[in-house]
């Protein structure tokens, strides 16, 4: 069978963010999923504006390497465009998406992408990981943590939150996101997302980020995290912190 012959989150995602590397099926399963739910682009150009905020900010504490979990395709203000002096390491476990994205940064010497779970550290390949994370384990790093935490049950979270926290460098910084029950409004669209897609109440988020310390925000819509300017009016559908590893 054709793997690429179905839909692909990553994909999708690129199309409601006006990206080019999308396909027909794509395109029609977005199309889909909004008439279930409702327009979809402003709240991903949202929850991408959150992380551009959150990777400046890692960067104006020195980081300068990151290590991204559930990359998706890499454009349209991911990593290394909103930090193009720092190194970037992309994962994620979905093959087709690994592909386009080695595809996309062939040639990169800042740079990266390869297979990676974020449940499990030990699933990112070594030398990758410390050609784009120089440092690795030593010095303080950011890891990204976007659009995950809805497909882990709380135990897996917080396990995989731990693992990160005692393998980084104090100093480290990470971004994550939850998905809060704003969908849960939306039952059509609830059941597209699958039976392993967990929505959580917002006083469920800090205790799951374990030892990692929020910023003074906490966890707050993402539009609400650090705005420059008024937040944009989109559903608190995403709720996102930056969170620090400290030095115990």
């Amino acid at each position: 069978m054709d793997e690429s012959a179905g839909p692909s989150t990553a994909r999708m995602i690129d199309y409601w963010l006006g990206g080019r590397h999308h396909r027909p099926v794509d395109v029609a399963a977005a199309a889909a999923f909004e008439t279930a739910y409702g327009p979809c682009a402003s709240i991903f150009r949202s929850l991408r504006a959150f992380l551009g905020r959150a990777v400046r900010a890692s960067a104006a504490h020195g980081v300068d390497g990151f290590l991204v979990f559930g990359a998706g395709v890499p454009t349209c203000g991911n990593v290394h465009e909103v930090a193009p002096e720092a190194t970037v390491l992309y994962t994620d476990v979905d093959p087709q998406t690994v592909r386009l994205g080695q595809g996309l940064l062939a040639g990169d010497v800042r740079a990266g992408y390869g297979y990676g779970d974020a449940t499990d550290i030990g699933t990112v390949d070594p030398a990758q990981l410390h050609r784009f994370v120089p440092g690795w384990g030593r010095r303080p790093v950011g890891v990204v943590f976007l659009g995950l935490a809805a497909f882990l049950d709380d135990d897996t979270l917080a396990r995989s939150l731990d693992e990160l926290y005692r393998t980084v460098a104090p100093g480290s910084w990470l971004a994550i996101d939850f998905d809060s029950e704003e969908l849960a409004g939306h039952p059509q669209a609830l059941a597209m997302m699958g039976p392993a897609f967990r929505m959580r109440a917002p006083d469920r988020f800090v205790p799951l980020l374990g030892r990692w310390q929020p910023t003074g925000e906490g966890v707050v819509p993402v539009a609400r995290w650090r705005p420059e300017g008024d937040p944009e009016p989109v559903p608190d559908a995403f709720y996102g912190a930056l969170a620090l590893r400290g030095a115990d």
